[in-house]
């Protein structure tokens, strides 16, 4: 199945709508001249936050522009700038095709993308701790800071710095050639959106204490493939030291412990240069020269993360089979319902040879797909294709997670249950409205939220927010979210109603056919 189609790249939240003015897109200006502060390249004014509860500075660039002879590069140092360089609006997206749910980010995109904002409680006083988003998207679509469900004001409130990243995406992001890699000094090419969020955590190392941050306390969190990328960011040199704990949320590595291969990845990308219309020789001078337009519309979908031999030696799920990873805490988890697998019970049963192998025909009776069978709608977690459609998030979720614990590293994980009303279940991305404390009225994560839904909220946001500070998403007050381990394989379920509840072995049966299928190199 195509990256373009698989539900494991599908889209994270769409553009929220803003919520009868209660979280505009872009603080208002105070009256008075916002905070300044120094950073590499120059200075930068932020805005004063109302009520005097911290200030955000937005669209700060932590590399040069790719555009232009830097167009499939490493991100490259900043250039400095003359005199304070105004802070007060997000950078645009990542250039991206419109493919409905992002029209609005797609129409304000741009190919000068390596912007990220800062969310800060105070300048001044101790450090606190920092926590870096990687959005979601599919590696193709989405956005950071332009997003208002990404407001920090609620997270910040909590004690501390929230940065929001913009990286590359699609085929500006990911794209690989044999003209690429020569010309690299690291004989790779690809991988280009992860250079970005490297580079982005390199920033954050020199400049987050002029904010207010701890350097030396970084939690790394995403959604959807920005969780993908922070489990890949573990498995790759570029980032070793660069952040204390990560949270992954719906974006597990791929199932199996493999990705393509450099020399795989530079025959797609000859292929899609070949649909460009460029020579067999000077191909790379030739797509420099396209129009960004020209090059979305030829080639939208060229996101695969690879195993380039640099960015990541080997694919990120491999890494972690082997105990290879960043050795740090970790939150990891789904969604009770993801997305569906669209199509009839032999598609399904097709979907299933291909991502488990010879344990296929035991998941066939399994989902009550054998011998011509249907399985029964199970109330939390839907039919047959909402199962398995969801089961291909959830189960490598569990497995990576507990391939972390048995590596040494302390884990939690977890499952997101609660619908946002007046929706009958949970889906994909939804729990983002309620981590970053942003309840909205409309949008694609807007809804009639109740008590329950802000208490949840604020659950979440606890937990997070104390993993970002201790390394423990536990404190007085919050019902106790236990450790994995291999026997019990307990994990906390936040409900339907809205509460913490501590469960059993995840999905076990089902999950147990991933742990077989899924093996260790």
């Amino acid at each position: 199945m195509s990256h373009s189609t698989h539900p494991l790249f599908l889209p994270a939240a769409g553009f929220a709508a803003l919520c009868l003015g209660l979280i505009p897109a872009s603080p208002a200006r105070a009256s008075e001249p916002g905070p300044v502060v120094s950073v590499t390249g120059g200075q930068v004014r932020g805005t004063a936050l109302e009520g005097g509860h911290g200030s955000v500075f937005r669209g700060l660039p932590f590399a040069q522009p790719p555009v232009g002879a830097l167009r499939w590069r490493e991100p490259m140092p900043l250039l400095g700038w003359d005199g304070i360089r105004e802070a007060y609006k997000p950078g645009p997206p990542a250039a991206q095709p419109a493919i409905g749910w992002n029209d609005e980010f797609a129409a304000a995109s741009s190919e000068d993308c390596l912007y990220l904002d800062v969310w800060t409680p105070g300048i001044g006083g101790d450090r606190r701790p920092v926590m870096v988003w990687i959005h979601g998207g599919a590696n193709v679509a989405g956005a950071g800071g332009f997003d208002p469900l990404y407001d920090g004001r609620a997270l910040i409130s909590r004690g501390v710095v929230l940065v929001v990243v913009e990286y590359r995406l699609g085929v500006f992001g990911f794209f690989a050639h044999p003209e690429l890699t020569r010309e690299s000094a690291h004989r790779a090419s690809g991988n280009y959106g992860v250079m970005d969020q490297a580079a982005a955590l390199r920033w954050v190392r020199d400049n987050i204490a002029a904010f207010g941050g701890d350097p030396g306390n970084v939690t790394l969190f995403g959604q959807s493939a920005g969780s993908m990328d922070v489990l890949a960011l573990m498995a790759s040199p570029l980032a070793k030291g660069l952040f204390n704990r990560a949270i992954a949320e719906s974006g597990p590595s791929r199932y199996l412990p493999s990705a393509p291969t450099l020399a795989q990845s530079e025959a797609a990308g000859a292929a899609a240069a070949a649909r460009l219309g460029a020579p067999s020789e000077g191909a790379l001078s030739y797509l420099r020269g396209l129009p960004a337009e020209k090059v979305l519309k030829g080639a939208p979908w060229m996101l695969a993360l690879s195993a380039d031999g640099w960015v990541l030696p080997v694919a990120p799920a491999a890494a972690f089979a082997r105990g290879a990873e960043a050795a740090v805490p970790l939150i990891i988890g789904s969604n009770a319902i993801e997305f569906p697998e669209p199509g009839p019970p032999e598609h399904l049963r097709e979907s299933m040879r291909a991502v488990l192998g010879d344990v296929a025909p035991r998941a066939y009776a399994l989902f009550g797909l054998a011998d011509g069978g249907h399985a029964q709608a199970d109330p939390l977690y839907g039919d047959a294709a909402d199962q398995w459609g969801s089961d291909m998030f959830r189960c490598p979720a569990v497995v990576q997670g507990e391939w972390h614990t048995a590596a040494g590293n302390p884990t939690w994980e977890y499952q997101f249950d609660r619908a946002i009303p007046p929706r009958p279940r949970t889906s994909h991305s939804g729990e983002l409205a309620y981590v970053f404390g942003n309840l909205l009225a409309t949008g694609s994560q807007g809804g009639e939220f109740q008590e329950a839904d802000r208490r949840l909220s604020a659950t979440l946001q606890a937990y997070w927010t104390n993993f970002a500070k201790t390394g423990n998403p536990n404190a007085e007050g919050l019902p106790a979210w236990p450790t994995h381990d291999a026997k019990s394989r307990q994990y906390i379920a936040f409900d339907t109603q809205g509460d913490a509840v501590v469960r059993e072995n995840q999905r076990g049966a089902f999950c147990d056919l991933f742990r077989e299928a899924m093996g260790r190199p």
